[in-house]
C-alpha cells in the first residue's frame, strides 16, 4: 500500500472482512452502529470484532446523532479508537462528545453544490478530522453508504483547510485516482463499492482497491 493516500473500509461485519481489509492495506476500519443500514453490527458483535483488528489499525465507530448513554454502553464494551459523527449532529454536539469521551471525533459532512462547503470550516473548528461525502438522496434512509458521488472539483484547490480529511461516496478501483487528482484528497473512505451485496464484503474488491491505491504513488 502505497503510503501517499491513506484507506479506511467501513462497514466491517466479520473477522474475515477485518483480515481482507488488513490484507488491503487499510489504516482504518469502520463499524456501523445505525440499525436501518445493512451493515449495522450490534455492541456486542463489534466487541469481539475490535479484537481480531490487528495493531496499527485504527477501529472507527459510525453512529448517527448518538446520545451520551449509548456512546457511553458502546466504549464501556468496544475498543474503539475514534468516533465517526454521521448524522446531524450540530457543532456543538460535536465538541460535547469530544470532549465529555476523550476520543478523536470524525464528523462527516454531506456535499451536493458549493453551498455545502461552509459547513467544513464551521466543523474543522470542533472535530480531529472530517469525512467529506456525497450528500444523501433526500428520500433516502442512509446518510452514507449510498455509492453516490459528487462533483470532486468542488474540493479542488482547497488544500488550506485546517484538520485532515477523508474523500468518501461512490469511490471505486476505477475512479479513485481521478477523485484523488483533483481533490487532494490523502485519506479516502468507502463501503458499499467493496461488496458483492448489501452489507457483504468482497474479499477480492477489497483487494482490488488496495492495489488501486498503492498505484497512485
Amino acid at each position: 500500500m502505497s503510503s501517499h493516500v491513506s484507506v479506511k473500509m467501513c462497514g466491517l461485519r466479520t473477522v474475515a472482512d477485518i483480515a481482507a481489509a488488513a490484507a488491503a492495506g487499510a489504516v482504518y476500519v469502520g463499524f456501523v452502529f445505525f440499525p436501518k443500514s445493512p451493515r449495522n453490527v450490534s455492541i456486542a458483535e463489534a466487541a469481539a470484532l475490535a479484537l481480531e483488528v490487528p495493531v496499527g489499525i485504527m477501529k472507527v465507530a459510525l453512529v448517527v446523532n448518538p446520545d451520551d448513554a449509548f456512546l457511553d454502553d458502546l466504549l464501556d464494551h468496544v475498543a474503539i479508537d475514534m468516533i465517526q459523527l454521521h448524522g446531524g449532529e450540530s457543532p456543538e454536539r460535536v465538541a460535547e462528545v469530544r470532549a465529555r469521551f476523550g476520543l478523536p471525533v470524525m464528523k462527516a459532512i454531506g456535499v451536493a453544490g458549493p453551498e455545502d462547503l461552509a459547513k467544513i470550516d464551521v466543523y474543522s473548528a470542533v472535530a480531529d478530522q472530517l469525512l467529506i461525502d456525497a450528500k444523501p438522496p433526500k428520500d433516502g434512509e442512509l446518510p452514507g453508504g449510498n455509492g453516490l458521488t459528487f462533483d470532486w472539483r468542488l474540493l479542488a484547490d482547497r488544500k488550506y483547510w485546517t484538520k485532515p480529511w477523508m474523500l468518501a461516496g461512490g469511490l471505486t478501483p476505477e475512479n479513485v485516482g481521478e477523485a484523488v487528482r483533483l481533490t487532494g484528497a490523502r485519506q479516502v473512505d468507502l463501503s458499499s463499492a467493496l461488496e458483492r451485496a448489501p452489507g457483504v464484503k468482497d474479499a477480492a474488491k477489497m483487494a482490488d482497491f488496495g492495489a488501486a491505491v498503492a498505484r497512485i504513488g
